[in-house]
C-alpha cells in the first residue's frame, strides 16, 4: 500500500515512485545532462548541469541549492563564498569573474566520480 506523502516532502522522483512503483534510487543523469534551475547566494539563475559521471538530479539539486545556503549564510570563507567547501559529502567552490565570464560556470561541485555545474543561461540574442 502506497502512502502519499504532503507537497513539501514529495520530489519528483519520489512522487512518481509513489505513483508507478519504484525499487531502487532515483534515476542518476549522465554527464551533458541539464538536472533544472536555481539561484546562486546572490540570487543570479543559474542551470544545474552533470559535467562528469552520473548522479541524480534530485540530490544536484540538493547540494547546489545548500551550497548556495552556506556562502548566504556566511560558512564559506573567501571572497563572496570562493574557497572550497564540504556539502553533504561533495566539494564545492566557485569561480572567478574572469572564469565565470570566460565559460558561463558559476561554480562546481563534486564527488570522487561525479561533477556538477552551476551554469549561467544563455541570454538570447537581442535585436539592435
Amino acid at each position: 500500500m502506497r502512502r502519499a506523502l504532503p507537497g513539501a516532502l514529495c520530489g519528483l522522483w519520489v512522487c512518481a515512485c509513489l505513483v508507478t512503483g519504484c525499487s531502487s534510487a532515483p534515476p542518476a543523469a549522465g554527464a551533458g545532462a541539464t538536472c533544472g534551475s536555481t539561484h546562486t547566494a546572490a540570487g543570479v539563475p543559474v542551470i544545474i548541469k552533470v559535467a562528469k559521471g552520473s548522479v541524480d538530479c534530485e540530490t544536484a539539486m540538493r547540494v547546489e541549492n545548500e551550497y548556495a545556503a552556506k556562502i548566504r549564510d556566511g560558512q564559506v570563507p573567501g571572497n563572496g563564498g570562493g574557497a572550497p567547501v564540504v556539502v553533504s559529502g561533495w566539494t564545492c567552490q566557485g569561480y572567478n569573474t574572469p572564469q565565470v565570464l570566460s565559460t558561463g560556470n558559476a561554480s562546481q561541485c563534486n564527488t570522487g566520480s561525479a561533477t556538477i555545474l552551476a551554469v549561467l543561461p544563455v541570454a538570447p540574442p537581442t535585436a539592435g
